[in-house]
């Protein structure tokens, strides 16, 4: 394999990269950007790292969430803290079936550009440049608007260093408290045909920690239940904002993407003779590929042994999408294949991208039933193919919006207008998140039994 240079990418095709109209300017701006501080550190992404090992090992469960694209218009102190909350409680629902620590990873603080089935959108007679997220572009429908500009990228690094200085502020600051955490809003369980599966696991939970104050189990005694570690990450797809942002660590010498602790590579943009892998191959963060139903076994594996020829544990999380629906034709071959490679990488599940559907009032939506079904049908297969479903991976948010159909509280077609707001792909909204929690939990406590089981066996 050839030598990599952090400019090495620019030598590869590459899909879903904008074109500016003023390269000088483009320049000028990345070369600003250069003498920025890093968005996150080293020893931050080694201890993510190291995280992620323990849920190769059945270890551990991953819980990746926010923002299919996070915009400048929501860029609000408020809505920060309510995405952080839900993946909190989430993640605590999800610690107490599974009786496994939770890797907590967000879709923030650079989760901006997104790419798009075709490059130009029509209204009417009118033809432009598709909206690419607001590091690159405006979502208003004009021509000013959809030209890509580079200063664009100033507010998107200024936005991300905000949220990251809240969320750091919000972890280690008392709000991810366990005792303040817990006060949940479930005003939707009342309508929910599971509502007393729900509080059966609500009050075991609030029981438990009951337990633990009474026998003096406080935060005021133990830090580890004051604090949180919560990681960033984001899909690395404009490379020359990556790029930029990559720097090399002086205590090791090794190059670090420091824009967010972990990156993925879309389903668009995996070819193995792609710019994006090659970038990806360079850096020591964690990587995620994403893994559709175009996917191959063979084609996944050499993606893997590129960027990770080491085999490192907690480097690669494989994140499949298929569509409830498609789970049994594609994820078993995917499996065997990766097992018969001998490759150590996280299988985590993305529910959402592969049962998108347009609403018969016109809006892009994901049904929650099929939300619910990919998960359960993922975690089905995981324990037929002997492999462990380590992660869950979801566009959510801590607001609430409508735009995801159904849940406990029945978003119907016609609800889908009354607060959708994503500027890109639909999210389940607060209630949505933590009724998925509770449905799948019974489904997370077998996944950790069989781990759990595995490695007991294995030893």
């Amino acid at each position: 394999m050839k030598k990599w240079k952090i400019s090495s990418w620019r030598n590869y095709p590459v899909k879903h990269i904008p074109i500016y109209e003023d390269e000088n300017e483009l320049n000028l701006v990345l070369n600003k950007l250069k003498k920025f501080p890093p968005l996150v550190f080293a020893e931050e992404t080694r201890h993510l790292k190291r995280q992620l090992s323990d849920v190769v090992d059945g270890k551990a469960f991953l819980l990746q969430g926010g923002d299919c694209a996070e915009s400048f218009a929501e860029f609000n102190p408020d809505n920060i803290r309510d995405t952080f909350k839900v993946i909190l409680q989430m993640s605590l629902i999800l610690t107490y079936s599974a009786s496994l620590p939770v890797v907590k990873l967000g879709r923030i603080a650079g989760q901006f550009s997104k790419p798009r089935s075709a490059p130009t959108e029509k209204q009417g007679d009118k033809e432009l440049p598709s909206y690419l997220g607001d590091n690159i572009n405006g979502i208003q429908f004009n021509e000013k608007s959809r030209r890509p500009d580079p200063k664009r990228l100033f507010k998107a690094y200024s936005q991300s260093a905000s949220t990251l200085n809240l969320l750091r502020a919000f972890s280690k600051g008392g709000f991810a408290d366990l005792n303040k955490v817990h006060l949940w809003n479930l005003d939707y369980i009342k309508k929910s045909p599971q509502a007393k599966k729900f509080k059966d696991l609500e009050d075991k939970i609030a029981d438990a920690l009951a337990f633990m104050k009474a026998c003096g189990i406080t935060s005021d005694f133990n830090n580890r239940l004051y604090t949180v570690n919560f990681w960033t990450s984001h899909e690395a797809l404009l490379l020359p904002f990556e790029e930029t942002m990559t720097r090399v660590d002086s205590t090791t010498g090794e190059y670090h993407d420091t824009s967010a602790h972990f990156v993925w590579i879309g389903d668009r943009t995996r070819q193995l003779d792609g710019g994006h892998v090659e970038f990806c191959r360079g850096i020591e963060n964690p990587i995620g590929i994403k893994c559709g139903p175009t996917s191959k076994p063979d084609e996944i594996a050499k993606i893997c042994n590129a960027i990770n020829p080491k085999n490192e544990k907690g480097k690669i999380t494989l994140i499949s999408r298929f569509g409830h629906d498609k789970v049994e034709k594609f994820l078993p071959k995917l499996i065997r294949g990766i097992k018969k490679e001998g490759l150590e990488v996280i299988w985590s599940c993305d529910p959402m991208h592969g049962n998108t559907i347009t609403s018969t009032s016109g809006f892009k939506t994901r049904p929650f039933n099929n939300v619910v079904s990919e998960v359960k049908n993922v975690f089905a297969v995981h324990q037929s193919e002997g492999s462990y479903a380590g992660g869950l991976h979801i566009e959510m948010t801590g607001q609430n919006v409508t735009e995801c159909t159904g849940g406990a509280k029945n978003i119907s077609d016609t609800d889908l207008s009354s607060r959708y707001h994503t500027h890109c792909d639909p999210r389940l909204n607060a209630d949505q998140a933590l009724e998925l929690a509770f449905l799948i939990s019974d489904e997370i406590k077998k996944n950790s039994n069989y781990a759990k089981n595995g490695i007991k066996a294995a030893s």
